[in-house]
């Protein structure tokens, strides 16, 4: 019985690749969607085994777009795709309840064997990549329900944060200079009570803010 995937990424080259990649599999790429916002109307109205969808897009990045189908379709099971090995991006992952979190230099057998498991409602995330996020996801104050007084900026900075871009790219973003992002980061994690970005990031995923 085939596997029917949806491929979500917005580079020609890369969903050519992965089609390639899986040619003469039992799965088969049945959609493919070039945006976050496309992939989650194409959930909505079609059934899929698995997801494989890209971190950074236009037009909705894939982890809101992971928070999005995971709440109407919580069963679906969603593979990461990035090119960046990155702790923020991965505990988002993880918050968000996706099946694992896959590099885009994977080879092809790996590949195939990350897709067969998730569409068999197993894990892929190792015991590594859990221990880097462990610290994030148990961090005493990110289930608490306490308000914190984030001013509107604050805000605007810990959603961008969350997006995993750094001081530079939230500076140029915003239009606010790289000292300015540099202080509200330092009050953000002060405020919430967290020690780094990643800790922040998922308390924003938890929160509702991204």
């Amino acid at each position: 019985m085939s596997i029917k995937l949806l491929i979500v990424d917005d580079h020609e080259v890369v969903r050519s690749g992965l089609k390639s990649m899986l040619e003469g599999t039992d799965i088969k790429v049945v959609a493919e969607a070039t945006t976050g916002e496309s992939a989650v109307r194409l959930v909505s109205k079609q059934k899929f085994d698995v997801v494989l969808m890209d971190v950074r897009m236009p037009d909705g990045d894939g982890l809101s777009s992971l928070g999005r189908m995971k709440l109407e379709k919580p069963e679906l099971p969603v593979l990461m795709f990035s090119n960046y090995d990155n702790p923020t991006y991965i505990a988002r992952s993880v918050a968000l309840g996706a099946s694992g979190y896959l590099l885009k230099s994977i080879g092809q057998d790996k590949l195939r064997e990350a897709i067969e498991l998730a569409a068999e409602g197993k894990s892929l995330w190792t015991r590594e990549e859990l221990r880097r996020v462990t610290g994030a996801l148990t961090t005493p104050r990110l289930n608490s329900d306490v308000e914190v007084p984030l001013t509107q900026r604050e805000n605007d900075v810990l959603q961008q944060l969350a997006y995993g871009l750094t001081n530079k790219e939230i500076a140029k973003a915003l239009n606010i200079s790289y000292e300015t992002v540099k202080e509200h980061v330092q009050h953000i994690l002060r405020k919430i009570g967290v020690t780094d970005r990643t800790q922040a990031a998922v308390w924003a995923v938890r929160k509702g803010l991204v």
